[in-house]
């Protein structure tokens, strides 16, 4: 009966794991699903909407096949067809039936020769020494490179064959192209992972394992209760008196059988059988992935945050932490460039308005003076703070904050995007203030809104503040708008008053009897920008100049520029009867309350620099 239990110990085991073994190869499915995009026309952009990244559940894997290089990028769906609304394209889409069809977008943005010569024209990118896409002004007709642009949340590029593992969600789509000029891959699919998961195989090969084992381990029995039995024996002869044996005879005549070598073999069987039974087992069961086995751990419980309600109709944002922190990389980089080689012109690509005016003076200030000092280098660290705008069209902005490990300071910035072709740039740029206090302001993942700029709902319109400002910087305490700003907290004020007071005291010891020195600050020329905060607020960057005039009060003195190297190389002068300007820039961040706080204007964070000098005629 023994024998009966082992044999049917076997057959259970050879079942049981050769339905394991089953699952995990014969019986189990295709583990991706794959749909290929038939594409006729040869247009230099494919457009592959979010509807067809998730026409099917599951991470969607992109393939395209062409010669040369490939490229790939994805980004809101909004965001590519903006970029792509000056050029045909061939968009593929789901229909009506599940299956992906492919069709010819014409230009929805009509370029004139006229409005090519516009403000904003659609700009032909191409890549500068420093890896920067730089505008030319080119047509939509000329060739414009998508490698680089800050629309794109992440993009690839790979020889021959790409294949790009996205997760997207229907918003989002995907851009190929080969270098913008040449034909697009025509040859695109895209596949899902199908589940097919046997979480039964391995639970199968283990027991099948444990029962094979227990069939071994019935078969020894069987085995050693046979040779004990030795089956039915017959009634023999009286057996005589077994006489004592004296274990002290050595050899031939010792007259015993030593039974432990017996029982040594019998064991030594026993772990030859059983051995191999075991380690076959350990082969299976280390033959088995996480999908031959069920998952019974729970999942995670997202831990509880600070819940932020967005307001209704409220637009997307315009980028996210990580595409900010890349644009901001690639912003630092070209600064640096920029400012080794004092070149204007690379400058422009990353920068504008006040933080570009103030580089040329500087590029052109060490041209002239060998050692004038470069601008201070931009930290090229990740963001700690990205407020981006949140909005569909164009001009686009983001305030952002970097922290300096090497100085132990912080900045802020204000990055715009004037249209969908052109690169982010830096165009207002200020050191915090110590101990500054930000204000609360939106996740990344849910933007700001722009605040227009004779907004009524905060306590100081933005197209109001520099005025106000610059009036405070001449009037003082007499301003009528200083009882709307905290004084406390504004260190710049009292350093532009403690320095006009200094260069006044130097003046007038030498030239109080010939000349005068005064002091004018007035709005720059850069217009404000503004982002809201989450307490109705809004953090505001403006332009403010500082004007210093010093002009001869008696006809027959001159303004000589002997010790002043700087004055003499920006207005080209030596001296001057009539007297001179000189232009300081002024870069400053507030934060503005909403109507009816009880707070005031708070000046976050400021940079000043030398803009321009000039002869007075």
């Amino acid at each position: 009966m023994r024998f009966v239990w082992a044999v049917a110990a076997f057959v259970l085991a050879a079942l049981m794991i050769g339905a394991g073994i089953a699952q995990r190869t014969v019986f189990q499915g295709a583990d991706t699903e794959t749909a290929a995009v038939s594409i006729e026309d040869e247009t230099p952009y494919v457009l592959v909407e979010g509807d067809v990244l998730n026409s099917r559940p599951g991470a969607q894997t992109l393939r395209a096949q062409g010669e040369g290089t490939i490229f790939a990028a994805y980004g809101r769906t909004a965001d590519l067809e903006a970029w792509l609304s000056d050029t045909a394209y061939t968009r593929v889409s789901v229909d009506e039936e599940g299956a992906l069809e492919a069709d010819e977008v014409t230009p929805s943005l009509a370029v004139t020769d006229e409005s090519t010569q516009s403000a904003t024209p659609a700009p032909e990118e191409t890549a500068s020494a420093e890896g920067e896409a730089t505008d030319d002004g080119a047509t939509s007709d000329a060739v414009r490179s998508p490698v680089g642009s800050d629309l794109w949340l992440d993009e690839f590029q790979q020889e021959d064959v790409l294949i790009a593992p996205l997760q997207l969600p229907e918003d989002m789509s995907v851009l190929v192209a080969a270098d913008g000029a040449a034909p697009a891959p025509a040859d695109i699919t895209v596949s899902w992972p199908i589940a097919n998961a046997t979480p039964w195989a391995g639970p199968l090969i283990v027991a099948g394992g444990v029962m094979m084992a227990v069939g071994v381990f019935l078969y020894i029995l069987a085995i050693r209760h046979l040779r004990r039995s030795r089956g039915p024996r017959r009634k023999g002869l009286p057996v005589p008196v077994t006489e004592p044996i004296d274990l002290a005879v050595e050899g031939k005549d010792k007259g015993v059988i030593s039974a432990g070598g017996r029982r040594a073999l019998t064991g030594g069987r026993r772990r030859l059988i059983v051995v191999p039974a075991v380690a076959v087992s350990a082969l299976l069961f280390a033959g088995c992935s996480s999908e031959a086995w069920p998952q019974f751990a729970p999942s995670p419980t997202p831990s509880p945050s600070a819940s932020v309600i967005v307001p209704e109709g409220q637009q997307a944002p315009a980028v996210t932490e990580a595409q900010a922190d890349r644009i901001w990389t690639r912003i630092a980089e070209t600064a640096a460039a920029a400012d080794e080689a004092a070149d204007e012109t690379l400058a422009s690509t990353r920068m504008d308005g006040a933080v570009l005016a103030a580089r040329s003076t500087n590029y052109a200030l060490r041209a002239a003076i060998g050692d004038y000092p470069a601008p201070a280098a931009l930290p090229a660290e990740p963001l700690t703070l990205v407020l981006p705008q949140a909005y569909d069209e164009w001009p686009r902005s983001i305030v952002g904050v970097v922290d300096d490990p090497g100085s132990n300071t912080s900045s802020i910035m204000m990055l715009t995007q004037q249209d969908q072709w052109s690169p982010y740039r830096l165009t207002y740029l200020a050191s915090l203030e110590a101990a500054t206090e930000l204000p609360v302001v939106a996740p990344a993942y849910i933007g700001a809104v722009q605040p227009a700029p004779d907004s009524p709902f905060l306590l100081m319109p933005p197209a109001q503040l520099a005025e106000a400002y610059a009036d405070i910087l001449n009037n003082g305490e007499q301003s009528q708008y200083f009882d709307m700003f905290d004084a406390a907290s504004d260190q710049f004020r009292v350093s532009v008053a403690g320095d006009r007071q200094k260069r006044l005291d130097e003046f007038n010891q030498t030239g109080a009897s010939t000349g005068e020195l005064t002091f004018q600050a007035a709005p720059g020329a850069y217009e404000p920008r503004a982002l809201a905060t989450l307490q109705s607020g809004a953090i505001v960057a403006v332009n403010i100049d500082e004007i210093d005039t010093v002009k001869p009060t008696n006809p027959d003195a001159v303004i000589k520029l002997d010790n002043n190297p700087t004055v003499r190389t920006l207005s080209g002068a030596e001296q001057s009867s009539t007297g001179f300007t000189t232009t300081y820039t002024d870069q400053l961040f507030f934060y503005v309350p909403g109507q009816g706080s009880t707070e005031k204007i708070r000046l976050l964070g400021y940079a000043s620099d030398i803009l321009n000098a000039k002869v007075i005629p």
